[in-house]
């Protein structure tokens, strides 16, 4: 997939379902069957409104068995519908009416998104806000300025943690204990990219420390330059905001000396804002 600046969508990213097995025998509250089922669900990927179950079973590591009857109990219930035409599942309405609800209740959005707007527009570029899920952050929240030329996102996008400026803005001001366990996930996950991903988040924890931002410049996406700030709304949410946009347009120099300082000024007016609410 391609975006408006050009660059390839991020891949699917692979999840891990054998570990329910593990904690079902060790936690009575843990429902096996529902977690498997949830799984299913989070296999579709932005774009993707179709996929079978030679895919589902693929993605869930499940057989392909046990993939039908959870897919079948979904769709009964509204969460998937199945085309007869295809053979395949797609989302159902009962995601829709879940993932609103919960955007709805999200009051920051609205608070959020003048000051978003207002940096958008000066730096000709996108900002947005979002919150982690795994090794992801997922935006709640995306707004673009009038300029023709931008990197085209959207809600519900998912941008990797460890390499992004924004997830990298949510691991340097997470706690110690979570920051290290996302880490040692992430390594599992690509032991090959590891020092580099390292050597990349080591060097965000520093800026954030000196600058109150985080930098990524080529290094998620080639064609992609962003600064990235943390954010704690009051009722104790961690999330976090980026601005960015094509590298040809964003020089280091401008994400360094102009963007961040007023990504860092926005997350500031924003607490103040919400503080008087």
């Amino acid at each position: 997939m391609k975006n408006a600046a050009g660059s390839s969508e991020p891949q699917y990213e692979q999840r891990d379902i054998a570990r329910f097995d593990e904690e079902a025998s060790t936690d009575r509250q843990f429902v096996t069957a529902l977690a498997r089922g949830l799984e299913v669900l989070r296999c579709f990927a932005p774009r993707e409104r179709y996929l079978g179950l030679s895919e589902l079973a693929r993605r869930t590591s499940l057989p392909k068995a046990t993939v039908a009857r959870l897919a079948g109990t979904l769709a009964k219930l509204g969460y998937l519908r199945y085309s007869e035409s295809l053979g395949k599942y797609s989302l159902g309405t009962g995601v829709l009416s879940l993932g609103y609800s919960m955007l709805s209740n999200l009051d920051i959005r609205d608070v959020a998104r003048p000051f978003m707007q207002e940096l958008a527009e000066y730096s000709r570029a996108s900002v947005a806000v979002g919150v982690r899920d795994r090794l992801s952050i997922v935006y709640i929240e995306w707004v673009r300025s009038s300029a023709p030329i931008t990197v085209m996102r959207g809600v519900g996008v998912r941008l990797p943690l460890a390499t992004t400026s924004i997830g990298r803005a949510y691991l340097a001001a997470a706690p110690e204990d979570e920051r290290n366990e996302v880490l040692e996930q992430v390594r599992l996950q690509d032991e090959s990219a590891w020092p580099r991903i390292k050597r990349g988040v080591d060097q965000a924890l520093k800026d954030y420390e000196e600058r109150g931002f985080c930098r990524s410049i080529g290094e998620w996406d080639k064609d992609i330059a962003s600064v990235g700030a943390p954010f704690t709304a009051p009722d104790g949410t961690r999330m976090a905001f980026n601005c960015g946009g094509p590298a040809f347009v964003m020089s280091r120099d401008t994400l360094e000396n102009d963007i961040g300082p007023r990504l860092v000024d926005l997350v500031q007016r924003l607490g103040a804002a919400i503080g008087r609410r």
